[in-house]
This record gives C-alpha cells, structure tokens and sequence, in this order.
C-alpha cells in the first residue's frame, strides 16, 4: 500500500509540473464566431475575396490552441498566452517528443479531466504532437503563414485539397474545438473553417501582404 500511496504522489507531481500553468486567466482576445463564406460574397475583386477569406480563417490558425503545438523553435508553448511548456520539452527529430519523455508521458489518446490543483484537464489525441518545424508559425505574419501553408516542401507534401482535407476533417485540428475543460476553443466549428478554406482555395488561394 505504501508503495502505491507513493507511486500515485508522483504521478499527481508529474500532472501539476507538466499543468499547472497550462490553462490561461480567460479566453483570448477576438471573435469566437466565424464568418460565413457568403459574408465575403459582396467583395467582388476576386483576389481581395481570397485574402478577405483567408485573413477570416486565420482567426482559427492563429489561435493558442493551433499556434502553440506550431512553435518559432521545436519548444511546445502552452495557454492563451503562449508561454513555455512546463516542464520543458522538446518535438525531438519526430516531433512527438525526445527519447525518455515523449508526449505520450502525459498526453494520452483524449482528454482527461483533473480534480483539485487548480488543473481542469490534461489535454490529449492519439497523434499528439508538434507540427513540424517547417510549420512553425509563431512569430510570423498572416503573408509568411499563408505562403508555407501552401508550399509542399513546407507543409508535409500536401496539396491545396489536400489541404482544405487537413484543417476540415482532420481530427487532431478537431481538438481545436473540443480542448477540455479550462481552455477556450478556436473560434467557429471546424467545418466552417474548411468551408473558408475551400473558398480560398477556390478564388486562387491568393495571401494577404503582410
């Protein structure tokens, strides 16, 4: 019994190390709603169109809870604030974590919720994992993100269908949406993204200046 008793402190350290400065004071600042792709019907210029309709659905890939698993360096951050993942970790050559502490040493396949300590949940997907470190967009403006979004030797070999698949259906971005209890989710619903990207993509997946 004793043994167990010490085995269960440890884990309960290990969870508040790794979370208890995950889950932010409040949401973050913006819109929680996405635009329609009908709202953008009245701009007729179809470039400024493309760049109205990707500038739209930036709310969601710039949000904390894309942009922290999309790093400047292989550091995950964490928060609405972006701040550096407690306790320290590293994506690895993998991204999935170094050897002897992988994601996976807390993250599991879902989300789990916590009791006491201030921690609401421990976020989780099966794929859990940092982007790779040609997508690290913290940092960058929407012109920079936009262009290896649509660059295959950026962005995993991916074409643009390929990508509105990606952001629409995938279901690790899904958990953008679903982030457990004590984090706010990415604006709008993940099909309404995929909806803002296939116009995107379909008035010629023009990127905004800056």
């Amino acid at each position: 019994m004793k043994s167990v008793g010490a085995l269960l402190i440890v884990v309960l350290a290990c969870i508040a190390a790794c979370f208890g400065n995950s889950i932010a004071a409040g949401p973050p600042n913006g819109p929680s709603q996405l635009k329609p792709v009908a709202a953008f019907s009245k701009i007729h210029d179809r470039q400024a169109r493309s760049v109205a309709l990707f500038t739209e659905a930036a709310g969601v890939i710039t949000h904390p809870r894309c942009m922290n698993c999309h790093p400047a360096t292989r550091q995950p951050t964490q928060g609405d604030n972006l701040h550096p993942h407690m306790p320290l970790m590293f994506g690895g050559t993998a991204d999935h974590g170094v050897p002897g502490l992988p994601c996976k040493s807390c993250h599991g396949n879902e989300n789990v919720a916590t009791l006491g300590s201030g921690i609401a949940s421990i976020p989780g997907n099966p794929r859990w994992g940092l982007a790779p470190a040609s997508m690290a967009w913290q940092g960058k403006g929407l012109h920079d993100i936009c262009e290896q979004i649509k660059d295959p030797k950026r962005n995993g070999g991916r074409s643009l269908a390929d990508i509105h698949k990606h952001m629409g259906t995938d279901k690790l971005v899904a958990w953008a949406w679903h982030p457990g209890a004590g984090r706010a989710p990415a604006p709008g619903t993940q099909a309404e993204l995929g909806q803002l990207i296939q116009a995107w993509i379909s008035t010629g997946a023009f990127c905004p200046r800056s």
